[in-house]
């Protein structure tokens, strides 16, 4: 996608052929900022700090981070504490898990001689792979929101509703959400987000709000608490979220309030769907609400805000009166019973355990030859 005119990626080899660079996202809306990874650990960093986010962009940047540590101790025992070091960073998100299996896989039967240079090219592969499946979901589904155009007065706007950011910037390029919405825009079907602020952090008033607009895509952002008001008075006309890990049975973790999204969708009438890479399926889980972890981040998310100031300063304030204590619970679990589909690279599927298995069953496959991994991601 295009940042003012030149196209960028969220993370991409470095021109001295072994740092990697990412956009820092932990500064939008109002920096723009590129940082270098140099080390394993400073991709560990990268993940858990929020610098890179989003589930397909986690998987990368821990394929990369393997391969910082490869350029570095190239032995087992580097290779099993790059691995061990980035699993712990996000107990939610697949595909890092994903990601880090792909690595381990096939690093781990090499002599050490070839493993750097096969490091870094799989880790490149990873985020070409990344880019093609997020195109893929966004011609899949353009069809769909095609289909709600046809039903409008020629030239009238479909109305779409996401939550937090699964734009680019949440994947190596186009995003899963946004893609469609994306090549949409592109053909000249007239759309238009809503953008939910997307407490706490802001991912969707800082990032997706950012990246719609430097794409010049018509949006307007609103409190949380406003989708189920515009719903109510038809002003919504499908909801496209993301996920950050989604059951074999359907069931969706995605940032929290997303389940709001759901059920006020459910009870207007208004189809929910979301766009997902298959690598975010978890094939070893079928009760999302039992068995996915759920990431319990620092109260300080919740209690203090950053923006800012009149004179251009960027500015962390306290909004929480203080001593009280504060909660922040970073996803929620959708039931399948409540989307209306999942859009993938391969087409859309109900979320429905045999549909699903019957669109990848290679990974079914897979998944009945490994342990169940609910306390790791």
């Amino acid at each position: 996608m295009r940042v003012d005119g030149k196209p960028y990626r969220t993370i991409w080899l470095n021109e001295d052929g072994r740092s990697v660079d990412i956009i820092d996202q932990t500064r939008f809306p109002h920096v723009f900022s590129i940082i270098t990874l140099k080390t394993m650990k400073s991709a560990a960093v990268a993940i858990r700090t929020m610098q890179v986010r989003g589930a397909p962009l986690i998987g990368a940047t821990a394929a990369y981070g393997v391969a910082l540590q490869m350029a570095g101790d190239d032995s087992d025992a580097g290779l099993r504490h790059a691995y061990e070091t980035l699993m712990a960073t996000r107990p939610t998100a697949v595909n890092l898990r994903w990601a880090l299996d792909e690595m381990h896989a096939l690093l781990s039967p090499l002599p050490r001689a070839e493993r750097c240079e096969r490091a870094y090219a799989r880790a490149a592969e990873i985020c070409d792979e990344d880019v093609e499946i997020c195109a893929s979901i966004g011609r899949n589904g353009l069809e769909i929101v095609r289909e709600i155009a046809r039903t409008k007065a020629p030239g009238q706007t479909v109305n779409i509703l996401t939550h937090c950011n699964a734009g680019w910037l949440a994947t190596v390029d186009w995003g899963t959400a946004t893609a469609p919405i994306y090549m949409a825009h592109d053909e000249g079907i007239p759309v238009h987000v809503w953008v939910d602020e997307t407490r706490p952090r802001n991912q969707g008033a800082a990032l997706t709000a950012w990246e719609l607009g430097r794409h010049g895509v018509p949006h307007t952002v609103i409190p949380d608490n406003s989708g189920g008001h515009l719903m109510q008075h038809g002003e919504v006309d499908m909801v496209i979220v993301g996920t950050d890990r989604t059951t074999a049975s359907g069931d969706v973790c995605n940032k929290i309030g997303t389940y709001l999204k759901a059920l006020a969708a459910k009870d207007n009438g208004v189809p929910f769907y979301v766009a997902l890479p298959s690598p975010t399926i978890d094939f070893t889980l079928d009760d999302g609400l039992r068995d996915i972890p759920i990431e319990q981040r620092s109260g300080d998310e919740v209690s203090r805000m950053t923006g800012m100031t009149k004179d251009g300063r960027v500015e962390t304030v306290a909004i929480v009166a203080e001593g009280s204590p504060v909660a922040n619970h970073a996803f929620d679990v959708t039931p399948a019973r409540l989307v209306t589909g999942l859009i993938t690279e391969r087409g859309v599927v109900a979320a429905d355990k045999q549909a699903i298995a019957a669109m990848f069953p290679e990974r079914v496959a897979e998944a009945a030859s490994q342990p169940a991994t609910a306390t790791t991601a």
